[in-house]
């Protein structure tokens, strides 16, 4: 018999029929149900995520979901800090909330690891099909103790994954997720399969329960939006590539004759494309807005965990670096609300540039949306406006503390009921006004026994050199450093706001490099430079 690897090879394969190939389909859901072979769980702050059939099993997931409950029932008082509740009882009485995205077995993964909660005596509700923001918002709305959503975000349908959540409804920290890690990897060679058995859990509408929770926070004017709905000029493309924030917007909206919705079907292999946020996966909402003869037009694409967007107004992309800068202007300048934006090292500076002139704090984080916590929680003392990052994950004030496409469309159409202009007449304002930035992301392989420290210590030691005053060659000019950011690799930030970003990776022996320069001719230029230091060092 193939391997489960070599079988998702053959679903995979550009062509292949879902209907008349059914019994590859069922051959990897048999496997997935039944298989006793244990794999390597590694839990980081986006979850574990594993291949269906050959590492995400039942059998594993049961593990896992063990591994998560004698957390709870081992935790000191430090660890039950960081979940946000004070003992095991509580967790019994508040409840966990489970549910999953549109991926093969969802529901009996969900079953799995709720029956370890179950036979402990927790309260367990299930939301069935529910986007990753969703969760947060359920966490808060029920005021449950944690949440564990079944996805794997944005990667390809032979994956599933299991994300963990702790009472604040935002990403586990690695002060959780590396106990998670040890407890799984410590049971999973031993354990005792038990069989799936139904679990008594309480339904509940987590759609409803969301679009409550948006119109309770307030951050979204939706009288603003029902006007721009109302005055029959505008055309709204909403495309879900069959993820779970199908049904959504319509419903949120209160179901606009203005939307079209696109791959809303069941379809867990994702009609056989990446199902991500995409310039290539965009085209279906480009067909649509590029024959609107509205004045209005929106088109957007998330992935199927409803964590990520991108956007296209009928005359051109615009990606999370632009439309971060795009909303935090609004909120500041426009809505004139008080607060900071937050952005990981690796996003556009273009905000950067914006808040500087405007007067407006910035808050720069390592790569991964767990480090706005900080900004997005109840809490805070210095509140985000936006907070946001260039892998097109959004959020922002008073939302939830997991990146929200949904969030990101309401904001874009309330944008543009407000100021009578499309996206793109936004951005073209704010280029106007404070010069524009020209983005590359690229990369290079290195000698593979660098990967690990060696790798990092090399990235850490281009700060010796590149320290505020320093001259860096930039094709046949110089450029001055104004400021170095050592995040999350080095960042250097020269005198005319163009900057480079160099990074290991911390498993391929790989360096990425993020640039941005003033014009679009020192693109390659600023690459090489940022070679050239790392192999300087």
């Amino acid at each position: 018999m193939d391997s489960i690897t070599q079988i998702w090879k053959q679903i995979q394969a550009p062509g292949f029929d879902p209907v008349a190939g059914k019994a590859l389909i069922d051959q990897v859901k048999n496997v997935a149900m039944t298989s006793e072979a244990p794999a390597k769980v590694s839990f980081g702050t986006s979850g574990w995520r594993g291949e269906i059939g050959s590492e995400f099993t039942l059998r594993n997931l049961q593990v896992v979901g063990a591994a998560i409950v004698r957390l709870y029932k081992e935790a000191d008082a430090k660890t039950f800090e960081a979940l946000g509740i004070k003992s095991f009882d509580e967790l019994k009485t508040k409840g966990l909330v489970i549910g999953h995205d549109n991926r093969l077995l969802g529901h009996e993964f969900c079953q799995i690891v709720a029956g370890q909660f179950a036979k402990e005596g927790v309260k367990i509700f299930y939301g069935g099909e529910m986007s990753t923001p969703e969760f947060s918002a359920v966490v808060e709305m029920l005021g449950a103790a944690c949440s564990i959503n079944m996805t794997p975000s944005h990667n390809p349908s032979h994956y599933n994954g299991i994300k963990f959540n702790p009472a604040d409804g935002g990403p586990a920290g690695p002060e959780i997720t590396n106990i998670i890690t040890a407890l799984s990897n410590e049971m999973i060679a031993d354990w005792k399969f038990e069989p799936l058995t139904e679990v008594k859990w309480e339904l509940i509408d987590s759609l409803k329960i969301y679009t409550e929770f948006l119109h309770k926070q307030g951050t979204i004017k939706f009288d603003e939006i029902k006007k721009l709905i109302n005055s029959g000029d505008l055309t709204l493309v909403c495309d879900y590539v069959h993820g779970s924030t199908r049904r959504r917007p319509a419903a949120t909206l209160e179901n606009p004759a203005c939307l079209t919705s696109l791959r809303t079907e069941d379809d867990p292999l994702f009609g056989g494309v990446a199902p991500e946020p995409s310039s290539k996966n965009l085209e279906g909402v480009r067909n649509v807005l590029d024959k609107a003869t509205t004045k209005f037009r929106l088109g957007c694409i998330m992935d199927p965990d409803g964590d990520r967007i991108r956007f296209y107004d009928g005359t051109r992309e615009i990606d999370m670096n632009s439309f971060g800068a795009i909303a935090f202007h609004y909120m500041y300048a426009v809505r004139k609300e008080n607060g900071c934006v937050a952005k990981s090292v690796a996003t556009s500076n273009f905000v950067n540039i914006i808040a500087e002139k405007l007067g407006a704090p910035i808050m720069e984080t390592a790569v991964g949306f767990k480090n706005f916590r900080p900004y997005l929680s109840r809490n805070a003392s210095q509140k985000a406006l936006i907070a946001f990052e260039e892998s097109d994950g959004i959020s922002g004030l008073n939302n939830t503390l997991e990146k929200d496409a949904q969030f990101g469309l309401l904001l874009a159409l309330e944008i543009m009921a407000t100021t009578g202009k499309n996206l793109g007449e936004y951005l073209d304002g704010l280029y106007k006004d404070f010069g524009r930035l020209y983005p590359t992301r690229s990369g290079f392989e290195v000698d593979k026994s660098l990967v690990g420290a060696p790798l990092k210590a090399k990235v850490d030691a281009i700060a010796k050199i590149g320290v505020p005053g320093a001259k860096v060659k930039i094709g046949d000019a110089e450029k001055e450093v104004k400021s170095l950011l050592t995040l999350d690799g080095v960042k250097l930030i020269f005198t005319d706001d163009s900057w480079m970003l160099i990074r290991p990776s911390g498993t391929e022996p790989k360096v990425r490099i993020y640039t941005e320069c003033r014009a679009e001719s020192e693109k390659d230029a600023m690459f090489e430079a940022a070679k050239a230091l790392f192999f300087k060092e």
